[in-house]
C-alpha cells in the first residue's frame, strides 16, 4: 500500500503551490487546521538547513466526525496530513503528498472505517488531481 497520494508540480513557486493546494483541498470540503513550517522550525531549533517543507493538517469535518464515531481513537491519525515540499532533484518543482486515508483501515483493522477512508481517499485524490501535476506514487 502506498502511504501517500502524490503529484509533482513543475515550474511552480512554493508559495503558489501552498495556495493551490489549500484551494484544492477547500473545494473537496477540507480546511487547513494547522501549518507546520519544517524548514523554519529545524533552522530555529537545530540550526539545520533544509528545503522548503510544510505540513498542512487538513480536516474534512463530516468525514472526521464519522470516523471518530466509528472509533474514538482514530483521532490519533487525524487530521489528514498534506506535505508540500521543494523537489531537491528538480529545480522549480514542488512535490505534494497527502496521507493515504486507507492507512486508517490498515493500521486499525477496523472495517467500519472502510467507507469513510474510501470517501476521504476519493476527495484527497480529487484535490491532488485538480493541481494538474504529474501523478506519482509513494510507498
Amino acid at each position: 500500500m502506498n502511504i501517500a497520494l502524490s503529484t509533482t508540480l513543475a515550474d511552480t513557486e512554493f508559495d503558489t503551490a501552498i495556495e493551490k493546494v489549500t484551494a484544492a483541498l477547500s473545494e473537496q470540503g477540507f480546511g487547513v487546521l494547522t501549518e507546520i513550517d519544517m524548514q523554519a522550525t529545524l533552522k530555529a531549533k537545530l540550526g539545520e538547513d533544509m528545503e522548503k517543507y510544510r505540513i498542512l493538517g487538513a480536516c474534512n469535518p463530516n468525514l472526521a466526525h464519522r470516523a471518530v464515531g466509528v472509533m474514538p481513537q482514530i483521532g490519533l491519525l487525524l487530521p489528514c496530513n498534506v506535505v508540500v515540499r521543494e523537489d531537491t532533484a528538480t529545480p522549480g518543482a514542488v512535490i505534494v503528498e497527502a496521507m493515504n486515508p486507507e492507512i486508517m483501515v490498515e493500521v486499525t483493522g477496523e472495517p467500519g472505517l472502510r467507507q469513510v477512508a474510501d470517501e476521504a481517499t476519493a476527495k484527497l485524490r480529487a484535490a491532488i488531481d485538480a493541481l494538474g501535476g504529474q501523478a506519482s506514487s509513494a510507498s
